[in-house]
């Protein structure tokens, strides 16, 4: 397996202004990753997004650096004005930059949900109708560019590794399939472990990340957590430092015979090289246990 990074995991470098989008390149190689998936792309000012991108795919060969996961947002239920097949079409847009960035597949959300003020059923079962055809709709544009298309376990609403096994049956198509977050299966209050059993059969890309865990029946731990469906306290660590049961998981996705990218998405309170770095070495430790 090869052993990746998202360039989230570099948000708060960004932010803080220490690095530029096009700086995570080389630092990423630069600290011994394999993989490069991008989380987005912000495109500066005098460049359109086909150019960017270009620039982009450049700097990573240059690098030595593989590129990854292209991952985008998308809702089918609220998205382009509540109209799938409009959002459907833009998707399709970003599959065509997927494909300029030379990436193998793209990772695209299904829905956050219905909003509060939607009148009518607002269950999983009643938007998956929507999110089978908006899915398909993608990934069989997406396959005639050679590019897979996944969801991943996230969001709330798509989170549960039962709703996403009954989205990717529905769509039932081998150009679609599922990236795995092995950490946010919390978010939902479900056993990482036994939800990666679930959905590692139909795994394109795997992500690995951790969290601290409190209760909800504690009192709230303050700055820097946040709560389950199920009001429990998460706060992202480095890998290793949390309750995930990683190793465990792991053992299960190699089990399984899945030979493509672990990458490492960091979310915790620390710096982000100390967070990822040692993320890195911790990973690389749990991987000659295997």
């Amino acid at each position: 397996m090869k052993i990746g990074v998202s360039s989230y995991s570099f948000s708060k470098a960004i932010l803080s202004g220490v690095m530029s989008e096009l700086d995570i390149i080389e630092k990423a190689a630069e600290m011994g990753f394999n993989v490069l998936e991008f989380s987005g792309l912000t495109v500066p000012e005098g460049m359109d997004m086909e150019s960017y991108a270009l620039k982009v795919k450049a700097l990573c060969e240059k690098s030595g650096i593989e590129m990854g996961n292209y991952t985008i947002g998308a809702d089918f239920i609220n998205g382009s004005g509540g109209d799938w097949e409009a959002e459907a079409e833009r998707l399709k847009g970003e599959v065509r930059i997927a494909g300029i960035l030379g990436a193998p597949g793209i990772r695209h959300d299904a829905t956050w949900g219905f909003k509060p003020d939607y009148k009518g059923s607002r269950g999983f079962d009643d938007a998956l109708p929507v999110l089978i055809k908006g899915c398909r709709k993608v990934t069989e544009y997406a396959q005639s560019l050679g590019i897979k298309t996944m969801v991943e376990n996230h969001g709330f609403f798509c989170q549960d590794s039962e709703r996403v096994e009954k989205l990717v049956c529905g769509v039932n198509h081998s150009n679609f399939g599922v990236l795995i977050d092995v950490g946010n299966f919390l978010c939902a209050d479900e056993d990482p472990a036994k939800a990666v059993g679930r959905l590692i059969p139909y795994a394109f890309h795997v992500h690995m990340k951790d969290f601290h865990i409190k209760p909800g029946n504690a009192p709230n731990p303050g700055a820097g957590w946040f709560c389950s469906r199920g009001g429990n306290f998460l706060r992202g660590s480095v890998i290793g430092h949390g309750e995930v049961p990683l190793l465990q998981c792991l053992r299960i996705i190699q089990k399984a015979g899945y030979d493509r990218t672990l990458s490492i998405e960091f979310e915790g309170m620390e710096d982000a090289f100390t967070g990822i770095s040692i993320g890195l070495e911790n990973l690389n430790n749990l991987l000659k246990i295997l």
